[in-house]
């Protein structure tokens, strides 16, 4: 019996599907402007986790993740690095789809995209006019939060309705009313013609929309970030039950922040990692058994040395397999009961670590059991043994040294010195770094 928390009724509850023959769950996915971050990673291997067990309980598991392409944001980093906005987030979302494979996150069911589904969000919005909770004011549609008495049962917004991420307009007839539809302008030019004229959506107008195509008026869990409580979350439940009468999901669950050595990740205090980053210190099965080391609604501090910790770990878990890798098909049923109280990693981990205490004892034996839950479950000991040690004993390879070959590369190119280039490509790749060239330059990864 599978029981999580749930942010709406904030309790433990027993999870039961709406329909044992197809689960269905919908997360948040990335705004694709930039590498994704470690904090874009947390939710992506957390819900990859409870996406595997799901699956290994269900028959049929409808998995939806969204890309967010439309955003004030992209328009900006498009401008500044002179390239249009198509080619950016497409870039981005091959970026994100990259990184996130190199930390063993399964493909989602269908990640569909803001951009093709603008008839679907303007019929949403249609739909919510109609029912009376939301009104046109030059150009704008906005969400009227005075008609619909639920607004704040998710995240009790009118205790925190000072503190939130709203904008006062005179366009508004609330100061809580949040848009649907804005019109184009001069800040951001890019737009689809509407009813309503020539405009895009608002950022909480997407969700709604796309997993109502996909998933239906309702669906069993909506996953992401504590972060997007609220607004985001919040503004979902108040769209779709004006527009259909129901909660969209039955189970909303969040993870919890993530900090970098005690603070806030920020650029300005050069503790801002993004996933390639770190993958040039540690290998992907590193960075997920770290995110994972911590309780996904506990916030996590995010540090090296968490990952050298669980660098070691691994070490220790591929060392007691190195001399076969056969996986057998049981699950060890103790991190299985793990996983079923709330996603409890920790538990589990602590579990596998206790079975290889028993296989370095000479139970070995254990060792399909260990590595088919490992595998299925967590998502971890992917890799041959032997390519585990001799990968990461390269990763100590100098990211300056890496970055310099790269740039030697990119002026023998300019020199039409190709020969150079491609023994440069091949020397780094011989060392298991893959070079990956984009429109906004040379980017490279490890194997």
């Amino acid at each position: 019996m599978i029981k999580l928390y749930n942010s709406l009724t904030r309790r433990l509850e027993e999870f039961i599907p709406i329909d044992n023959d197809n689960v269905r769950m919908y997360v948040c996915g990335p705004t694709v402007y930039d590498r994704p971050h470690i904090g874009n990673a947390r939710p992506a291997v957390i819900f990859d986790v409870l996406y595997r067990l799901l699956k290994y309980k269900y028959k049929k598991v409808t998995y939806i993740r969204n890309i967010t392409d439309i955003d004030d944001k992209i328009y900006k980093a498009s401008k500044e690095k002179h390239i249009n906005i198509k080619t950016l987030t497409d870039e981005t979302t091959k970026l994100y789809h990259s990184d996130m494979s190199l930390l063993n996150v399964l493909p989602v069911s269908v990640e569909p995209h803001a951009t093709e589904h603008i008839p679907e969000i303007i019929e949403f919005i249609h739909k919510i006019i109609a029912s009376g909770y939301a009104y046109e004011a030059n150009g704008h549609v906005y969400f009227d939060t005075g008609r619909f008495d639920k607004y704040g049962q998710l995240s009790n917004v009118n205790e925190r309705i000072s503190g939130a991420r709203i904008k006062i307009s005179e366009n508004k007839r609330n100061n809580a009313d949040f848009v649907l539809w804005k019109p184009s302008d001069d800040s951001f030019p890019v737009g689809w013609n509407s009813p309503w004229g020539k405009g895009r959506p608002g950022w909480h107008i997407e969700c709604s929309a796309m997993s109502y195509k996909y998933l239906g008026e309702q669906f069993d869990i909506h996953g992401g970030g504590c972060d997007l409580i609220f607004p985001h979350h919040e503004n979902e439940i108040a769209q779709s039950y004006s527009a259909n009468s129901k909660i969209p999901a039955k189970y909303w669950i969040h993870n919890g922040h993530v900090t970098v050595n005690g603070t806030k990740m920020s650029k300005s205090l050069s503790n801002f990692y993004t996933v390639n980053e770190l993958l040039a210190e540690f290998p992907g099965e590193a960075i997920r058994l770290a995110l994972l080391m911590t309780h996904y609604r506990s916030p996590i501090d995010f540090t090296k040395n968490l990952l050298i910790e669980a660098k070691n770990i691994l070490n220790r878990w591929y060392t007691a397999i190195k001399n076969t890798n056969n996986c057998g098909n049981d699950i060890d049923e103790k991190v299985l009961n793990a996983l079923y109280s709330d996603l409890n990693t920790p538990m589990a981990i602590a579990r596998l670590s206790d079975i290889v205490n028993c296989i370095n004892r000479g139970q070995t034996e254990l060792i399909p059991t260990f590595i088919n839950t490992t595998r299925s479950l967590l998502g971890l000991l992917y890799v041959e043994p032997k390519k585990w040690f001799k990968t990461t004993e390269g990763l100590a390879l100098d990211e300056k040294y890496i970055n310099g070959e790269i740039a030697k590369r990119t002026q023998a190119k300019q020199n039409k010195n190709y020969a150079l280039a491609d023994e440069i490509r091949k020397k780094l790749l011989e060392s298991g770094i893959v070079l990956e060239d984009t429109l906004t330059g040379t980017q490279w990864k490890r194997l």
